[in-house]
């Protein structure tokens, strides 16, 4: 299943998703974790030193790879340069699953060994310099959201991907990729204002939406989430000394972290599987189509020089049963 972590600036997103992964590493479960924030501090959090997380591949210097491997012998689709980061999977298409060997992972992913299990380890790669006035993040997470739209995922598989902050996981139709979005909020009008957004945002969509506290330090905060984000709140976080000892780079074995925090990632993994139960594959790939012909018609067909309606294969469903050359 595919889980996104969201929330603004500082609200402990990043935080929040590498607990949920080494809980689920814990647990024996094979994790796919991406970084595909503008910040990258995903591996970092997950235990790796600042040398490590800067060696790891930017996916999106490997985009032209990406590409022609996951358009294997589709014919709708003439040349990997006419893909774009929407182009959606069809007869002949390489499928990517979570556990398997191929050239993509090859190339982008990296294992990271935590206390108890193995993760693979993908990252967009930072925003360099270089990119100033020439490029905008969303070109970088592209790499992301095309590996996701080729991506089949089984109910004990994960896929956990800490997103952008704030409102910017809407710049493409990836927000509708996942079975589950946590939206990490502080107890503050700040917390909330990025909840109330991507509510309005993603209301049309179905997307599934719960709201995790942080920071949660008493009854009065409590009651303010409550006040404000209703229903979807799903569980809150209080004070961890685990998580300031993590931040200062002196991790304790996983096995210690507060037995209240423990239980509330469980309530995230339950929350997530009820939803990932409820997956309309056929729903899921017409919502990547609708997105691929917006993109299309907005700049992908002046950008390649192609009609890229065409790569719409009508008959092809994405899901379990979907053949993998």
């Amino acid at each position: 299943m595919k889980i996104a972590f969201v929330g603004k600036g500082g609200s402990g997103k990043t935080t929040l998703s590498s607990l949920f992964i080494r809980g689920l590493a814990a647990d024996g479960t094979p994790v796919m974790a991406v970084d595909a924030d503008i910040n990258q501090h995903l591996g970092a959090a997950l235990g790796l030193t600042d040398e490590q997380a800067a060696s790891l591949p930017a996916m999106g210097a490997h985009l032209p790879l990406i590409k022609e491997y996951l358009r294997g012998g589709n014919a709708r689709i003439a040349s990997a340069e006419t893909m774009i980061k929407t182009t959606p999977p069809g007869a002949g298409s390489r499928l990517l699953r979570v556990v398997e060997d191929n050239p993509v992972y090859d190339a982008c992913a990296r294992e990271v060994r935590l206390d108890d299990g193995t993760i693979r380890l993908m990252a967009t790669g930072p925003f360099t310099e270089a990119d100033l006035g020439v490029a905008c993040y969303h070109s970088k997470v592209g790499a992301v959201e095309l590996c996701l739209n080729h991506l089949v995922d089984g109910p004990g598989e994960y896929v956990v991907v800490d997103m952008t902050a704030g409102s910017d996981s809407f710049a493409s139709g990836m927000f509708t990729r996942f079975d589950m979005t946590f939206l990490v909020a502080e107890p503050t009008r700040k917390g909330v204002s990025v909840y109330r957004q991507y509510k309005e945002y993603a209301r049309d969509f179905g997307v599934a939406l719960r709201v995790v506290g942080n920071k949660v330090q008493d009854e009065a905060d409590l009651e303010f989430l409550r006040d404000e984000v209703g229903d979807d709140l799903l569980v809150t976080l209080s004070h961890s000394d685990w998580v300031r000892a993590m931040e200062k780079g002196r991790p304790a074995p996983f096995a210690t972290l507060e037995p209240a925090n423990r239980e509330a990632l469980g309530t995230l993994k339950a929350a997530a599987l009820r939803s990932y139960e409820q997956r309309d594959w056929a729903r899921y790939t017409r919502q990547m189509v609708h997105f691929h012909l917006k993109n299309a018609e907005s700049w992908g067909n002046a950008r390649t020089g192609a009609d890229l309606a065409s790569q719409v294969d009508p008959a092809f469903v994405l899901g379990e049963t979907a053949a993998v050359p």
